[in-house]
């Protein structure tokens, strides 16, 4: 009998299954296309300090650029309070420097400036009428960085051209001072130690003008001695190219011009023209100079007056 009811048994539909992902793989082909290895530190080590190495480097110039600008800054403040009779402002000048002491490359230059400041307010004081004991405590202070800055540069000459002057006014402060002697024995060292090392330093051919000013003929001095002396100086100046570094020592020129102005109003041999003309050629440099816009200049001009109308009366 045939099977109608019934048809032939199947097997069942089967969805097809999808394939896996196959991430074992991919990550083999990750690394691979990759080629990641583990870094080898013995040979990376050196290249990592070397680039620790200047970068700090580099961090440490930036800051000694940063130092040295900041240090020019306070010298050329200084240097201008000097010239308009700010003592205030060159104390105030050398306070700012003290920061700056511990920095070995520049301390023998602050120590410089801040005796500098202490040595001009000095001499700024003397045209002030200031008490003498403020002027020798200036001066003796000023005399104590000088040499701080020759501890730590004994070839810093212009050190030396300040001990020298600070020790030749503070005998002026303190005329009864009973080691006066000494201190004349020491300007006369220094002097040759300074002459021999830089006998063309601008600087240290000012500060000799005084010296030979009162100083006898007989002895190498004499005005006429002190007037050469600051010729020569200027003469100089025109043929050397001043520093570049703002807080090496590179004044001394108007200097030179103010006291050829001194020296010819208050000479025996006067020659006011002359004072007159060099006068103005230190305020062509330096406009702001207190001393010589202030006091010098006109104390020629009176005296020309004066000379003229004696002359027309004749």
């Amino acid at each position: 009998m045939a099977n109608r009811g019934i048809g032939v048994a199947r097997a069942p539909l089967e969805r097809p299954q999808m394939p896996k992902p196959r991430r074992e793989r991919q990550q083999f082909h990750y690394r691979s296309s990759c080629n990641w290895k583990k870094p080898n530190m013995r040979r990376a080590l050196p290249i990592i300090l070397l680039a620790a190495a200047l970068f700090t480097g580099a961090a440490s110039a930036t800051s000694r650029n940063d130092s040295h600008e900041k240090v020019a800054q306070i010298v050329a403040a200084i240097q201008r309070a000097d010239y308009e009779g700010d003592r205030a402002a060159m104390q105030r000048g050398y306070d700012a420097l003290e920061p700056f002491l511990d920095d070995l490359d520049l301390a023998p230059r602050v120590r410089y400036w801040r005796g500098f400041a202490q040595w001009r307010r000095a001499i700024n004081g003397f045209n002030d009428a200031v008490d003498p004991k403020e002027l020798a405590r200036d001066l003796t202070t000023a005399i104590e960085e000088f040499k701080a800055a020759l501890d730590q540069d004994p070839k810093f000459v212009d050190a030396k051209v300040g001990v020298i002057s600070s020790l030749g006014f503070l005998l002026f402060a303190r005329p009864d001072d009973s080691h006066k002697k000494e201190a004349i024995e020491r300007i006369v060292a220094l002097t040759k130690e300074a002459t021999a090392m830089a006998p063309d330093n601008p600087r240290l051919i000012w500060v000799l003008g005084p010296i030979l000013w009162n100083s006898p003929p007989e002895r190498g001095g004499g005005q006429d001695k002190a007037i050469e002396n600051y010729k020569q100086g200027l003469e100089i100046c025109s043929r050397i190219r001043a520093s570049d570094d703002p807080i090496g020592p590179s004044w001394g020129k108007p200097e030179l011009m103010m006291s050829l102005a001194y020296c010819y109003l208050n000479g025996t041999n006067k020659d006011l023209a002359a004072a007159e003309r060099y006068a103005r050629e230190a305020l062509a440099v330096v406009p702001y100079w207190h001393y010589t816009r202030d006091i010098l200049l006109p104390q020629i001009v009176a005296a020309r007056a004066k000379a003229n109308g004696q002359a027309a009366g004749n």
